[in-house]
């Protein structure tokens, strides 16, 4: 059977939602609308909403006004990957499956979709996209997350939108044909494309399911034809990962309490408990093969010129937390600070098989700092946020008011579930 079918086999007949999943997903409609909105005065948001004039439509942007649903859809998504704040699923793939959100937004309040037919349409695309994730690494050779990423997204359309098997294979297989991403969006010195790269892959995902919808007809075997994704780009694709597909995957990924990569959070939690004496001599950070070559493959990252590099540098966040004893959006004002980059000179990044051997169940991290006073050490295996160490509602909570939301905004995302998306999104937008 075509993997395709597989997919939209689960995506139509899924009914078992539990409470705590359909929790879950509000949790993470609060996480990301909270790094959304904060993220509506970045360089690319400014932008885009200076393009906007050029998309006129009746799709909400989260920041006020309106556009064409896949401009919309660009946009929406864009400001929740832009800060590199959102959820994460680490597996042979990275995922932030919560990008997809941005889409099921738009979309669902121009088809007047319910919000708990919304938060249902969440789960089914995590399932989706955690299993890709589970199934073959992308980044290993040289194709972008995003691949699985539209995939997922796609799989949550289709459910949103009611679409039946036939339908929603199409809208997989167009989804997926036309549009492979290569991994060089997060190589060396990265853009503003690293959240574009996203934002284009939920943007895709939008028009191909509605061109499905509407009757627009894919190529029949997306993943196991001749020129299909398994024979050009993941001959090693697993595909029992798809077999007996459950609901449940949504409470595997993790939360993020500081704003950077995610295999960096377990790096400013060492550093943030380490109390060390004296001048600072050298550090070595001590991490597993994914924290090394995605935060420490390049010498861009020893260098950071801007944000999008500064958020996927181990260097740099590790020596802004040595420094301030803190880390939060404003330290990336620290980006060529002298005292930054002198320190970024000291830092060396190993890789240790022990620490390889145990991701993504663990992310162990060891901090040691040399001074002129002695040696410090510090070392946490799994940072808060974790799915097997999560964070609170409260704790997510208290994220999304430093990110800016108001009490009524936050009560107004619990609440979901009682309205129509359009009204969700026009009233957040409105508060």
């Amino acid at each position: 059977m075509e993997l395709s079918d597989k997919i939209a086999e689960y995506v139509v007949s899924a009914e078992d939602f539990s409470d705590e999943m359909l929790h879950e997903a509000k949790r993470r409609l609060l996480d990301s609308i909270a790094v959304a909105l904060a993220s509506t005065n970045s360089p690319p948001a400014k932008i885009l909403r200076e393009m906007s004039n050029l998309f006129s439509g009746n799709s909400p942007l989260l920041s006020g006004g309106e556009a064409t649903i896949d401009f919309a859809s660009f946009y929406n998504t864009l400001l929740i990957r832009y800060l590199d704040f959102n959820d994460t699923y680490l597996s042979k793939e990275p995922l932030h499956p919560s990008d997809m959100i941005g889409g099921l937004l738009s979309v669902g309040s121009v088809f007047d979709i319910s919000g708990e037919e919304l938060l249902k349409s969440i789960i089914v695309g995590y399932e989706i996209g955690v299993r890709l994730c589970d199934s073959t690494s992308l980044r290993k050779k040289g194709y972008d997350h995003v691949n699985f990423l539209q995939i997922a997204s796609t799989s949550a359309l289709s459910r949103l939108l009611s679409l039946d098997i036939e339908k929603t294979k199409n809208a997989i297989s167009l989804t997926l044909v036309p549009h492979i991403a290569l991994r060089e969006s997060r190589s060396g010195k990265l853009s503003m494309w690293k959240a574009g790269a996203t934002a284009e892959a939920v943007r895709n995902s939008v028009f191909a399911t509605l061109l499905a919808k509407n009757g627009f007809t894919a190529p029949d075997k997306p993943f196991s034809g001749v020129f299909g994704f398994f024979n050009i780009i993941a001959k090693d694709f697993d595909l029992s990962t798809f077999e007996n597909i459950k609901s449940g995957s949504i409470l595997k990924t993790f939360i993020k309490k500081y704003p950077v990569e995610y295999h960096a959070e377990a790096t400013v939690e060492a550093v943030l408990k380490l109390d060390y004496e004296g001048e600072i001599k050298k550090v070595i950070v001590e991490t597993y093969e994914a924290g090394k070559t995605i935060l420490a493959d390049s010498e861009d990252k020893w260098n950071p010129r801007n944000k999008e590099t500064a958020d996927h540098s181990l260097p740099f966040i590790t020596a802004v937390t040595l420094l301030t004893k803190r880390f939060w959006l404003d330290s990336y004002n620290l980006i060529g600070d002298p005292k930054v980059v002198s320190l970024m000179k000291k830092i060396e990044v190993v890789e240790r098989d022990d620490y390889t051997s145990v991701y993504p169940k663990e992310l162990p991290t060891r901090v040691i700092v040399i001074t002129d006073k002695g040696t410090y050490e510090s070392e946490v295996r799994v940072p808060r946020g974790h799915s097997a160490n999560p964070m609170s509602d409260e704790e997510i909570e208290e994220k999304a008011k430093l990110l800016g939301l108001s009490e009524s905004q936050i009560k107004l995302i619990w609440e979901i579930d009682n309205m129509k998306v359009k009204d969700f999104v026009r009233n957040l937008t409105k508060v």
